[in-house]
């Protein structure tokens, strides 16, 4: 194994070998070193993930969750693996809920089903050549040079998983399997840990019990796609905000944003009022599909597309709330209303010499928790539910938080050609259509790309408040948030149209991104050194 000194990590890199852009710079080393050993792009990304819970804890963690998206080469094709837990399987937990409200923070009541273990093993059953104990051991390393009670504890629950492996018979798959069996209390065998996970749960007041563990599977899911100008562009499903940003550019394709110039006034205001009427139809029917009937295809459709297209004003900003009505297809659902009005996550990107790439978000924003018997502090992710009776994100047993993780892959010619992870609650789409615009519109590379000025917008419901009045959720009506190196004039235009225009020096979300040259193969890859992302490629072995 090669020694990588992680304290020269850059932040961009360039190979025909493979690369990994992710959170710090102990985690992509992680990832390259799977790669230099014979692994390939779903390892490198499990290991950095794994990695990732430990030097980017608190933003993620093993009791968070990872929404991930893959291609697969050898099938060409490519997958949705829902890393992300669900509410309590409980009906008394759910009337609990529904009568005092979700907690919003610090509050063992918010942790869903933990998620990340079983995103890893499933990932490594079904794409990875590693087992788990290799791909876990970077991570090992980290936790026992690390000094927080939760690091040592989270050493030894894993440890356990590895035992597991060792002893269990069957082939490498079901090796692997006996890891998430021991963690979720499945089947015969140890079910410590998940004992353990449970009396954690008890002991805080969380709902959390044996059945929700041993129930949690990762699915494995078509991504919603859509083209654009040639490309294909896939998300998660309505189970994430991520088919928000397929919506965004289906109104932006009969606009001629190569002409108005990058980061011209009118590129950021046709940008985003179409970011504004795509977050409200996020906001009024994406949930969990497995309880609620998403009208994903005619959301995406092309005659509710060019109803809405003409809503936007190129002179004049929406201070509006407007959803359609993708049931009865008409523009609006009713009269716009007025709404008066960057914490967790890092990310994941990897590509591999085979051709495999790999983009994944995980996150968790822990609470205020030592990590108790194992070490797995917990996600506060549902508090993305609501308890609004009939709203497609409320609170049900067993149902998924409708999120803000995201990660982005899309397509050329049916190769992957790009793959993006955002850091940013609610603006990681907004972001995330910032970079794919660069590189489909402008050929702009993702060192360029991640260090531009950048926008983004509050007009839209906050996602982390579960409050049942969605209304006094919404944030801040014809907001525009801009790095202040956007020139002074675009910012005097853009105020003349109506926005509500905030120059900051702040981070506007943190990314990677990976770009995959289709002439050469040549993969560039960068992570938003200003977010304190970093990025390594493999050295050529041409």
């Amino acid at each position: 194994m090669s020694n990588i000194d992680s304290r020269k990590m850059s932040w961009k890199a360039r190979s025909k070998a493979g690369v990994v852009a992710a959170g710090a710079a102990e985690s992509v080393a992680a990832g390259v070193r799977i790669l230099e050993n014979g692994g390939n792009a779903a390892d490198a990304a499990v290991a950095t993930i794994l990695a990732l819970n430990v030097t980017d804890h608190g933003p993620c963690s093993i009791g968070g969750e990872v929404p991930l998206i893959i291609y697969d080469a050898k099938k060409q094709e490519t997958k949705v693996l829902c890393g992300q837990g669900s509410a309590p399987l409980s009906q008394s937990a759910m009337d609990w809920y529904m009568q005092h409200g979700i907690p919003h923070k610090n509050d063992i009541k918010i942790a869903p089903v933990p998620s990340v273990i079983d995103l890893c093993t499933t990932t490594l059953q079904l794409y990875g050549t590693k087992t788990f104990e290799e791909v876990v051991l970077p991570a090992l390393t980290l936790l026992d040079n690390g000094k927080d009670p939760w690091q040592c504890k989270l050493a030894i629950t894993l440890r356990k998983l590895i035992e597991s492996e060792r002893f269990a018979s069957g082939n490498r798959e079901k090796k692997i399997q006996s890891v998430s069996d021991r963690f979720y209390g499945r089947k015969e065998g140890p079910v410590d840990i998940a004992d353990d996970l449970v009396a954690d749960y008890i002991e805080n007041g969380g709902f959390l019990r044996r059945e929700d563990l041993a129930a949690h599977h990762t699915r494995i899911e078509d991504p919603v796609s859509i083209t654009y100008r040639g490309y294909t562009v896939y998300k998660c499903g309505p189970w994430t905000q991520g088919p928000y940003l397929c919506q965004a550019l289906r109104l932006l394709e009969k606009f001629d944003l190569k002409s108005m110039g990058f980061l011209s006034a009118y590129y950021i205001h046709v940008v985003m009022e179409a970011v504004k009427l795509a977050m409200a139809d996020r906001d009024e029917y994406y949930g969990d599909p497995e309880f609620v009937k998403v009208p994903m295809k005619v959301l995406m459709s092309d005659e509710y597309t060019k109803l809405r297209q003409p809503l936007i004003d190129m002179q004049k900003a929406s201070l509006e709330v407007r959803p359609g009505d993708p049931n009865k297809m008409v523009a609006l659902k009713g009269p716009g209303q007025f709404r008066p009005g960057v914490g967790g996550t890092t990310t994941c990107v990897v590509a591999d010499r085979f051709g495999n790439v790999v983009s994944a978000t995980p996150s968790a924003n822990v609470e205020n928790f030592d990590g108790g018997r194992t070490g797995v502090t917990y996600s506060n992710r549902l508090c993305s539910l609501n308890t609004m009776p009939g709203h497609p994100n409320c609170i049900q047993a067993g149902k998924r938080p409708r999120i803000t993780l995201t990660p982005t892959m899309v397509m050329k010619n049916k190769i992957p050609i790009l793959a993006i992870s955002i850091a940013g609650a609610d603006l990681q789409d907004h972001f995330a259509l910032h970079l794919l615009l660069c590189v489909v519109e402008f050929v702009i590379l993702p060192d360029a790309a991640v260090t531009a000025p950048r926008f983004a917008t509050k007009h839209h419901q906050d996602s982390f408040n579960p409050t049942k009045d969605r209304e006094k959720s919404f944030l801040k009506a014809g907001s525009l948030m801009l790095n202040n190196t956007v020139s002074e004039n675009v910012q005097k235009e853009l105020t003349r149209r109506g926005h509500e225009v905030e120059a900051t020096d702040n981070l506007i979300a943190r990314a990677v991104v990976l770009y995959v040259d289709p002439q050469n193969g040549e993969i560039h890859a960068a992570g938003d050194p200003a977010g304190g992302r970093h990025a390594r490629g493999l050295v050529d072995s041409e």
